[in-house]
C-alpha cells in the first residue's frame, strides 16, 4: 500500500510541472540563438601585384661550330692548340693538295699559249687573214682555261679548314697526318667573349617578354645574381610543353659564367597596379569553378570568379567581384546562399 500511495503521489508532481510549462518557451529561445551568423569580412581594394617565377636555362656560347672538312684527305698541317684562341681567318687545318696544285700550274701554261695565240689571231683578224668564227673560237679557249684555273683554285681552297670567326678552341679529335671525311669533327670553335641565355617560360606570359627585357640570373653554385637583356623569341609556342623558347645576351664576365652551365632565371612577371587580391582561405573549389562568399547587404551571396596569380597568402581575382565588395573569409561551411551574416571583424586591402 505504501508503495502504491508513493507511485500516485509522484505522478501527480509530474502531471503538475508538465500543465505549468510553456510550450513555447525553448523554440523562441533556440530561434534567439540561430540569429544572424557571424563572421570576418575582407573589403577589395586596388593593389600592385606582381608574380616571381624561378625557370631553369643554360649559358651558351655567343657563336658555336663544329670544325670539319669540305672535302675528304689526309692532314698535312694542323694549326689546333687545344683550349687556345684562335683569330678569325687563321689556317686551323690543310689537307695534301700537291696534286691540285700540278694541275693548276699545269692550267697556268696552258693559258699563257692560249693568250699568246689569240693576240695572234686578233692581228690576222685585222688584214682579214682568218674568220670571225676562227678569232671568237681562239678568245673562247681562253676562256675556257680561266674557268678551269678558278674552279682548281676552288678545290685547293676546300683543303685549307681556317677559323670562320675569333674564338676559342675545344679538345682535337685528329692528329697530323691522318685521313679525315667531311662527316669527321675535327674540334669545336666557341665565341665566348659574349654568352647567351637560354631558358622557355609559360605561355601566359608569352606576350610580356620582348626585346631588351631585363632578366636576373644565378648559376648552378654561383655566389652572385647576374643580368641578361632578350635580344630574341621564337616566333611561336611550344604545342608539346605549352612555353615559349627565350634567349638573352650576357654582356657580364665572370669566372663563374661557364658555357653549358646550369642557371636559375629569376623573373617579375604579370605585374599590375589594379589587381584585386583576397585570402586564399576565401576562395571555395567546386567541380567546375571557384566561388567567394561577397556580402550583399546583410545576406550571403555565392559569386563564381576566376582566378590569376597565387602566393601562400592571397589570391588574384580576374572577374567576378569589384573594387568595395566585401568578402566572407571565416565559417564558410556553415554559409549557404542568401543566409543571413553579421560581419563583426573586416580587414581591408589597403592594408597589404
Amino acid at each position: 500500500m505504501y508503495s502504491i500511495k508513493f507511485l500516485c503521489f509522484a505522478g501527480l508532481i509530474m502531471l503538475f510541472v508538465s500543465c505549468n510549462s510553456k510550450p513555447g518557451a525553448n523554440v523562441q529561445g533556440s530561434r534567439r540563438e540561430q540569429g544572424p551568423l557571424k563572421v570576418d569580412g575582407y573589403v577589395v581594394r586596388e593593389t600592385s601585384i606582381s608574380e616571381n617565377i624561378e625557370v631553369p636555362g643554360s649559358l651558351l656560347p655567343f657563336e658555336e661550330t663544329q670544325i670539319r672538312a669540305e672535302v675528304g684527305g689526309r692532314i698535312v698541317e694542323l694549326n689546333v692548340h687545344e683550349g687556345g684562341a684562335v683569330a678569325r681567318g687563321t689556317m686551323m687545318v690543310k689537307l695534301f693538295d700537291k696534286d691540285l696544285q700540278a694541275q693548276l700550274n699545269k692550267l697556268k701554261v696552258q693559258l699563257q699559249i692560249k693568250e699568246k695565240t689569240q693576240e695572234r689571231s686578233a692581228e690576222l683578224l685585222k688584214i682579214n687573214g682568218i674568220s670571225q668564227q676562227e678569232y671568237d673560237l681562239s678568245a673562247l679557249d681562253v676562256e675556257n682555261l680561266k674557268a678551269d684555273i678558278e674552279s682548281t683554285q676552288i678545290a685547293i681552297s676546300k683543303t685549307e679548314i681556317r677559323a670562320p670567326y675569333s674564338g676559342r678552341v675545344g679538345l682535337r679529335n685528329v692528329s697530323l697526318g691522318a685521313y679525315i671525311s667531311p662527316s669527321d669533327i675535327i674540334t669545336t670553335l666557341r665565341q665566348v667573349d659574349e654568352l647567351k641565355l637560354e631558358f622557355s617560360i609559360g605561355e601566359k606570359y608569352a606576350k610580356e617578354i620582348t626585346k631588351g627585357y631585363k632578366v636576373r640570373f644565378r648559376v648552378d653554385g654561383g655566389d652572385v645574381d647576374h643580368i641578361a637583356t632578350v635580344i630574341a623569341t621564337e616566333n611561336s609556342v611550344d604545342a608539346n610543353t605549352r612555353t615559349l623558347r627565350v634567349r638573352a645576351l650576357v654582356n657580364e664576365k665572370h669566372r663563374e659564367l661557364v658555357p653549358g652551365i646550369f642557371a636559375k632565371v629569376n623573373m617579375e612577371l604579370g605585374k599590375t597596379d589594379k589587381g584585386l587580391l583576397v585570402p586564399s582561405q576565401a576562395v571555395i573549389p567546386a567541380a567546375r569553378n571557384k566561388q567567394l562568399i561577397v556580402l550583399r547587404k546583410d545576406s550571403a551571396q555565392f559569386v563564381v570568379v576566376e582566378t590569376g596569380i597565387r602566393d601562400s597568402a592571397f589570391v588574384q581575382i580576374l572577374k567576378g567581384i569589384k573594387i568595395g565588395d566585401t568578402v566572407v573569409t571565416s565559417g564558410l561551411m556553415s554559409i549557404r546562399p542568401n543566409t543571413k551574416v553579421n560581419v563583426v571583424r573586416i580587414n581591408s586591402g589597403s592594408d597589404l
